[in-house]
């Protein structure tokens, strides 16, 4: 089972890799920007994938270029079955990927909770450092 997952993972990371080339270079659609693939899940059979894609803008932004992503996803297929030799070639999902969005709003809530720290103790941790 150890290859099968192995090898699940480089046929994934190998359509990934090309679905960005493709998106980038064949499609011509103005609602897709500057899209980035994050991640791929490649169904046990090869017969569905979920490409996690995020882009920089506003939830207008992000539901055309999923509309467009998913208008071209018959192209985008065609073209991978030419690059990859696999026996079937996935569907492809277009999934938006919010694991940036809340990375950063983590990372805002840890900067407001030390800056609060700051403010409620403005000499810092040092001081209690050097006590021990």
């Amino acid at each position: 089972m150890g290859k099968d997952v192995s090898r699940l993972r480089r046929i994934g990371e190998q359509i990934r890799r090309d679905l960005a080339e493709l998106i980038q270079s064949e499609l011509k659609d103005p609602r897709i920007g500057l899209v980035t693939l994050t991640d791929i899940e490649l169904s046990q059979d090869y017969s569905h994938a979920k490409i996690y894609f995020t882009l920089l803008g506003n939830v207008e932004n992000i539901r055309q270029t999923q509309e467009a992503l998913v208008h071209a996803s018959g192209f985008l297929r065609s073209h991978l079955a030419k690059r990859i030799d696999i026996r079937q070639t996935p569907q492809l999902h277009f999934i938006y990927d919010t694991s940036v969005e809340r990375g950063i709003a983590l990372s805002r809530l840890i900067d407001d909770a030390v800056a609060e720290d700051l403010a409620r103790n403005p000499e810092g941790t040092d001081g209690d450092a050097q006590d021990s």
